[in-house]
């Protein structure tokens, strides 16, 4: 089943990539005509009209109508024929997993949300995880002969370009990208989840043109994507984004990195947990000691949900967690200087509660002339930015066999 997009029909270095041309182009603009096609890719028209031909015998592009014309013979339209490629998306959090099903043209055909999985960096947890990504693609029926990459979102250290994850199922001298081909028996890639987000974000959501963003993932930890000029930035070896550990704070909480005073002790999900859970223990009430029946086991979807049902010590939390945010944002921003700083993640379904602090800290701690030229806003594609993203660089990779 792993295989190569670019059909063996094809040998020519030259023509493979001017097919990767063509395509990325119609993933980038849209449906177009061949001539219009000929000046974005400063290619003549009979060599457009020549490599359009060859990509619609391979059943890779299609027609979609024509363009009416005053005058003349009417261009025919063509674009990415959808059930040509599929792709798979998987989103890996520390309590469930998201799995999508993707077609060429960026549309998602089927998904699966929710799926009870606790993440442990053991080798019983990953054949569980493998065991899950299996079941999804084989209830794809026949479509599955027409998937052709799959990827991973893992949270933490991880090289995309080498494969390997160094926070999570790190147990084996092969990269874990190849132990995930060899076992499932297609492409698989890997990347970190809240790049991954970042570019989902980008390409389906929030972003309307922007090319300089900064995604914000406030989930159980805290990390930045980073778009440059329209492109994730990895850095030298995808490490790129590790915005949770700024050795920010004087206390004494461990991270997981294993250092004390990260930002992300003080500003996350796991912050927020342990902060209420030390409220509750105090004494202070909440409508989680009714929506929960061991404390102990206490979610942050619980969280979130007694947030929005307006529980004021839940409220209170979140918002001061929002404002120390808010005031590191506010030196990314003066840093980067981006157009658009996107705030996604299980706690931005807070929406306000979150997102109102956070302005008002940015507010008072950016530079007034940078902080003019960047918004601040929610994800729009909320809890499936992950899979959307997953997807989307799945379908990326393509372009770079």
């Amino acid at each position: 089943m792993v295989k190569n997009f670019f059909l063996k029909s094809d040998k020519s270095p030259k023509n493979i990539q001017i097919k990767k041309d063509i395509i990325t182009h119609f993933i980038t603009t849209g449906n177009d005509t061949i001539s219009e096609l000929a000046k974005g890719l400063e290619l003549s028209v009979p060599t457009v009209t020549k490599f359009i031909a060859e990509l619609t015998d391979q059943g890779l592009i299609a027609e979609f109508g024509k363009i009416n014309t005053p005058g003349g013979r009417h261009p025919i339209v063509y674009g990415l024929k959808p059930s040509s490629a599929y792709f798979v998306g998987v989103d890996m959090s520390r309590h469930h997993l998201n799995i999508a099903l993707m077609d060429f043209t960026g549309n998602i055909v089927d998904n699966q949300m929710g799926i009870s999985y606790t993440y442990e960096s053991t080798p019983e947890s990953f054949d569980v995880l493998c065991g899950h990504i299996q079941n999804f693609i084989d209830r794809t029926g026949e479509l599955k002969q027409k998937i052709f990459n799959i990827n991973l979102n893992i949270s933490g250290r991880v090289n995309p370009e080498s494969g390997y994850s160094y926070s999570s199922f790190y147990f084996s001298e092969h990269p874990i990208s190849e132990i995930l081909t060899k076992k499932l028996n297609y492409n698989v890639g890997i990347d970190n989840d809240t790049r991954a987000m970042a570019y989902g974000e980008y390409m389906k959501g929030a972003v309307e043109g922007e090319q300089n963003v900064i995604f914000v993932n406030v989930s159980w930890g805290l990390g930045i994507g980073i778009i440059i000029d329209g492109k994730p930035y990895y850095g030298k070896s995808g490490f790129s984004g590790e915005f949770g550990h700024f050795p920010i704070f004087e206390n004494e909480i461990i991270c997981h990195c294993g250092k004390k005073g990260c930002l992300e002790t003080e500003a996350s999900g796991l912050a927020i947990h342990r902060n209420i859970l030390e409220r509750v223990a105090n004494g202070e009430s909440t409508i989680l000691t009714e929506m929960v029946k061991d404390i102990n086991k206490l979610t942050l979807t619980d969280i979130i949900k007694a947030t929005n049902q307006e529980d004021p010590l839940c409220i209170e939390i979140v918002e001061e967690v929002g404002y120390k945010l808010g005031k590191y944002i506010a030196g990314l921003i003066n840093i980067f200087n981006p157009e658009l700083v996107v705030i996604g993640g299980q706690v931005a379904e807070t929406e306000g509660f979150i997102m109102l602090p956070i302005r008002s800290s940015v507010r008072k701690y950016s530079l007034n002339l940078v902080n003019k030229d960047t918004k601040i806003v929610s994800s729009k594609l909320k809890n499936k930015t992950g899979i959307i993203g997953a997807c989307m660089i799945a379908r990326g990779r393509l372009f770079s066999e």
